[in-house]
Order: C-alpha cells, then structure tokens, then sequence
C-alpha cells in the first residue's frame, strides 16, 4: 500500500471523525431549539401562571371523599343537611349528623377548632384557630363582616359573598343561603341510601339476621336496592358499560369482516389490474385517515345520537386501517401453498379458503384482537360524543362540576374494563393463534 493510498485514507477517516463530531453536537441543540420553541410557542409562563392550584386541590379532594352540606335557606330560615348536596342524599326529616348541635343556635363542629355558629336573623359567626372569631350578618342585600381589608388567600369576601376555605371545611356566605362543606374519607351512599332498610347494616345482618323489610328476603331487597342506588346508579352503569363493550365489539369485527373480502382487491397476487389496487388502496387511506372523531361527529349528525352511530364511526375508521393490514398480509403468503391446493383440482375460491386464509389467520386474529382491545377505550370517549356507554356518563359527571367522586368512579370501571379485555385478549391471542401455529 503506498503512502499516497494511506494519506487518502487517514483524510477520509478524520473527515469521518469530524462529522461525527459535528453531529453529536448539532443534535443537542436541535433538541434545545425545539424545547425553546415549545416553552414560547405554548407559553408556558403564562399556562403555570394561570393554573388553579387550590382547584386541583378541591378537585383531588372530591374524587377520593365525600362532604356532607349544611344549608340554611335565608328566605325559609330552614336548615338542611345531605350528602354532596343531593335530594337524593338529604338526611331523614328529624335526623341530622352528630357533629351538627343546637336549636336556636345551630352549632356546626368541623373538628380541630373549627366551629361554626349559625345565629338567629341569618348572622354566622365562624371560629378559626389561630385566625381569631369570623362575624358576619346582613345589612340590607349587603353581607357585612368583621373582617379587615386585608385578608389571607384562603378566605374571599365581598359585599354579595364570602367563602371561606379551611382544613376542615368550606363555608360560603351569599345572600341566599349560607353552605357548610364536611369532608369525609370514602364514597358515601354508595351501596344504600337513607331510605333503604339496609343502610349502614353490616354483611352479617343482611345475610343471617332478621328480615329488614317485611315485603322482601333480606338478600332479594339488599340486592334491589343496591342496583337501583338513586345517586350512583349501579344498574345504569352497567347498561352504559355494556353498551360501550358492544360499540367496541360491533365497531372491531364489523370492521373486519368488510376489509377481508375488500384487502383482496388492494392486493397485487390477487388484483393483477393496477387501477383497481390504486383505487382500493385510496378507499382505504381515505377511510382510516380521517380520525375515529370525526366520522363520530358526521354520523351523528347523519344518524342522529346513540351507541350504534359510535359502533358506525369504529367500523368506518378500522375498515381502513384492516385493509391495509389485510392487503400486506396476503402480498406475503406463500405461493406453494395456494400451487399445492391448485394442483388438486381446487376452484378459485377453495384455493383461497384452503391455502390462503390459513395463512393470514395468526395475523387477522392478532389485529382484529388488538383493536378490539384498543376501541374498548376510545368507545368511551366516542360515547361522550353520540350519547352512549360510560362515556355518556362520564362527561355529565364532569359537567355537574361537583361529581367528582362519580368521575373517579366511572374511570376506575373503565380502567378495570380495558385491563380485563387486554387480559382476555391475550388469553384468546394465545389460544387461537398458538393452536393454528402448532397445526
């Protein structure tokens, strides 16, 4: 080798050396750029600057607990007391909870100092520890208190309302009524309400003790009224949960059974006529390019609302995207194997039942699986949109925002529902697809 062909390699090489070099550069601040241009393009000083912090708080708070209201109506001057507010949670006439005392005087213990005094003529007096003793009482239309013009965040008062947000509670003043919050741990009336015979009844009883309800068997009632629960619903969420599964199952395998036959015309072994493939092949790009969304929005308005139009919109959109799946799938099946059937004497369609279905089996059945699995959880956002399933429930729960122990629900049960059809998948997966393999 001489000197010349060794120079010519030693600059190639450090030439070599230098790119790579100037990459390992140019990628970080590449990266940089891109994050610089996001920090301002999403301006994000001005998104921490707006978050409501306290709100994500209140909204945590409310997903994993309960409060129990305290309302004095300013008109009535009556007092009530339910769960999250609800008729449906009002306490029985003549009951109210422990922590609330008093007559003339009504005195609302919050715990830790906190107490509440809702005094004749719609006056309030609140004690805060270590803050001091809160008045407040009516002047005219206009809320009057003690407090000075400076105040701590936590507490907001103007001439038409003041709130208070504590440890223990929230009061709020407006000039209809004055609210007390108690929060609890826990999901309350969520197995019975107040006027079940099986409220705050222990398993035990229900089951071995005498009959609660002399119309019905302690097992009989105790299930009725669990089911037909007026605040959470148990039985309409099932019937959502059911119609969310079938949006899925009715959208996956509808969707299946169109792309197979159609795959066949994208396909180049099956369709030798090239105008034919490229028009399939577009119906198919233009189907599953559009998003599930979507179609969801122009069916429904097509269809009017309902789980069905959510099962039309999956369909539409995985027609698609099974086709292009499908087409690919036969563009690599063995041609000895369709020969093999051939050279008995089979027509075209044995030959393809026999010799090509078989072999794109494993693949249909994987997809077909998977997507099914996939659509369990975009049904429930498509329901939000036609009026059906969990997805339904799940936005009014948002909209009331004041359900926020209901939401927390409803996305357990959906994450429980799409681990249970990617457990049920994968069993099926390697059921189906491991006994054809080991044929």
């Amino acid at each position: 080798m001489t000197t010349a062909t060794l120079s010519l390699m030693q600059d190639e090489a450090d030439r070599l050396f230098a790119r790579k070099r100037l990459l390992a550069l140019a990628m970080p601040a590449v990266v940089l750029a891109y994050l610089t241009y996001i920090f301002f393009a999403f301006d994000i000083m001005g998104l921490a600057q707006r978050a409501r912090w306290d709100n994500a708080v209140t909204l945590a708070s409310d997903s994993w607990s309960y409060k129990i209201h305290v309302t004095r109506d300013h008109r009535s001057g009556g007092i009530e007391y339910s769960v999250e507010g609800e008729r449906k949670g009002a306490y029985p006439e003549g009951t109210r909870p422990a922590w609330v005392t008093g007559d003339a005087i009504t005195t609302v213990d919050l715990g830790k100092g906190y107490v509440v005094r809702l005094l004749p003529g719609n006056a309030t007096e609140i004690d805060v520890p270590g803050f001091g003793l809160i008045e407040a009482h009516f002047d005219g239309r206009s809320i009057m208190t003690n407090l000075p013009e400076e105040v701590p965040d936590w507490i907001n008062a103007s001439r038409t309302r003041v709130s208070l947000t504590t440890p223990e509670g929230r009061i709020t003043i407006t000039r209809s009524k004055t609210e007390i919050f108690n929060y609890f741990p826990g999901w309350e009336l969520f197995f019975y309400t107040f006027d079940s015979p099986y409220y705050d009844r222990s398993p035990t009883e229900i089951l071995f003790g005498d009959r609660l309800d002399p119309d019905r068997s302690n097992l009989k009632g105790a299930w009725a009224d669990f089911w037909g629960n007026p605040m959470w619903r148990h039985g309409d969420v099932a019937w959502a949960m059911g119609e969310t599964l079938l949006m899925a199952f009715l959208g996956t395998f509808g969707a299946a059974i169109i792309a197979l036959p159609l795959a066949f015309l994208a396909a180049k072994r099956f369709a030798p006529l090239m105008a034919v493939r490229f028009a399939m092949r577009r119906v198919f790009d233009f189907v599953r390019g559009v998003d599930a969304l979507i179609w969801t929005v122009v069916l429904a308005r097509a269809f009017g609302p309902g789980p069905m139009t959510g099962a039309l919109a999956i369909l539409v959109t995985d027609s698609g995207t099974f086709g292009k799946i499908f087409s690919e799938a036969l563009e690599n099946t063995d041609a000895k194997q369709v020969e093999g059937i051939a050279s008995t004497g089979a027509n075209p369609v044995q030959r393809i039942r026999f010799g090509v279905i078989p072999q794109i089996v494993p693949v249909l059945l994987s997809q077909v699986l998977y997507f099914l699995e996939s659509n369990t959880r975009s049904a429930t956002i498509i329901g939000a949109i036609t009026g059906g399933g969990i997805g339904l429930l799940l936005t009014q729960a948002i909209q009331t925002q004041k359900d926020w122990e209901e939401v927390a629900y409803y996305i357990v049960l959906v994450i429980l529902m799409v681990m249970l059809m990617d457990w049920l998948s994968g069993k099926l997966r390697a059921r189906l697809i491991g006994s054809r393999e080991g044929h």
